[in-house]
């Protein structure tokens, strides 16, 4: 008997149902195709002109005795090594002529002259110097009371000024130059010495000492430089003093 006249699956006939199409390729399929990869535009560098190099020079800083820049020094050598700083020692006496030589100077106050800049910095407290064996010591601190009897020795280089006080008595022998050669003369048992403390402590000797003296005269320092000379330099070494870092703004 003839069998029915459906394909059979094996006959590959197009119109069967189970008849599978050939996947189409990714490459060849139409709107499949990926888009393709733009570079990245390649930036232009132009290299700046070097700066040219700086003219060498220095900067001059006069000090008073007794002020005391060794910080400022080190964060100066720091932040600007391609400029020296040539420190010059300057007498209280002879401050204001040394700034017309000098780029700025540590003065002592009072200092009064319009064509300054001056920038107050710090009080220096006053002490009293007296000998190794004298019964001063004994204390912490002292006050004018007990000062009383005692020879008050001024020396001609006195930043603090005239001081008088009740029941200590004026020295029979000439003003001594310095405040060195009175703390030498101190030494000796003869009198004693108010000055502040740094100047105290620049002379220091073994055979002598120095107590605060509360309610004394204090001392400021501070930096001045002539008004038409505030060069980039001065601005520099100001910014060190107020504690500005290198990349604060002025």
């Amino acid at each position: 008997m003839a069998k029915s006249g459906r394909p059979s699956r094996a006959s590959g006939g197009a119109s069967g149902r189970g008849a599978r199409r050939p996947a189409a390729s990714a490459k060849g399929a139409k709107g499949t195709r990926p888009a393709p990869k733009k570079k990245p535009a390649q930036k232009v560098v132009f290299d700046a002109p070097a700066p040219p190099p700086e003219e060498p020079r220095s900067f001059r800083l006069g000090a008073v005795p007794g002020a005391t820049p060794g910080k400022w020094i080190d964060i100066w050598k720091r932040r600007m090594p391609h400029v020296e700083l040539e420190l010059v020692p300057v007498s209280a006496a002879d401050q204001r002529n040394a700034l017309e030589e000098l780029d700025a100077v540590l003065v002592r106050l009072p200092l009064v002259d319009d064509t300054l800049h001056i920038i107050p910095l710090y009080d220096e407290l006053p002490v009293v110097v007296a000998s190794a064996e004298s019964r001063l010591l004994s204390a912490d601190e002292l006050t004018y009371a007990d000062l009383e009897g005692e020879v008050l020795i001024t020396p001609l280089d006195d930043v603090l000024g005239p001081l008088e006080i009740p029941g200590t008595t004026a020295p029979r022998f000439a003003p001594l130059a310095t405040t060195g050669d009175a703390i030498a003369t101190v030494a000796t048992g003869v009198g004693i010495i108010v000055t502040p403390m740094s100047l105290a402590r620049a002379h220091r000797r073994k055979d002598v000492d120095y107590r605060l003296l509360e309610g004394g005269p204090t001392s400021s320092v501070a930096l001045a430089w002539p008004r038409d000379r505030t060069t980039d330099d001065v601005d520099a070494f100001i910014g060190i003093v107020r504690g500005r870092t290198a990349n604060s703004s002025r």
